[in-house]
């Protein structure tokens, strides 16, 4: 026995579940990547951690700079209720993608996690945005 087999595998019905709804609080830099080289989005994208500085030295093309900690019931009015948010931070390493998540869900609103925020995008080879405007990433 070794401990991939040590504990007993989930049934398919559960490994189903489970996956279904970590895939529902979670997407990729690559489908992410997908979505925005569409041109037509159906989120928006958030970057949430860092200062204007470090978000005009670089960010993922097409996301707003919103830091946690100014997520409000106020500043999130802009946009519709049902908008879904995908929100990044600077990666494994950075929890601030989860408070942003946290506070966003709390507020009602639909959210995601891109996981491994900016060290997956690098890792993915996609290209940064500089400035401060959210750039558009190129198909």
């Amino acid at each position: 026995m070794s401990y991939v087999t040590d504990i007993p595998v989930a049934s398919p019905e559960i490994a189903r579940d489970h996956f279904s709804h970590k895939l529902s609080v979670e997407t990729d830099c690559s489908d992410v990547a997908t979505a925005l080289r569409s041109g037509e989005p159906d989120f928006v994208l958030l970057h949430v951690v860092g200062s204007p500085e470090a978000y005009e030295h670089r960010h993922v093309p097409g996301a707003l700079h919103l830091p946690h900690r100014e997520i409000s019931a106020e500043r999130m009015a802009q946009w519709p209720a049902q908008t879904l948010f995908v929100v990044y931070c600077a990666g494994p390493h950075c929890n601030g993608a989860d408070r942003a998540a946290f506070k966003l869900a709390s507020l009602g609103r639909p959210v995601k996690i891109m996981i491994s925020g900016i060290t997956g995008w690098q890792d993915e080879g996609a290209p940064f945005a500089t400035g401060k405007e959210p750039g558009v990433l190129q198909a």
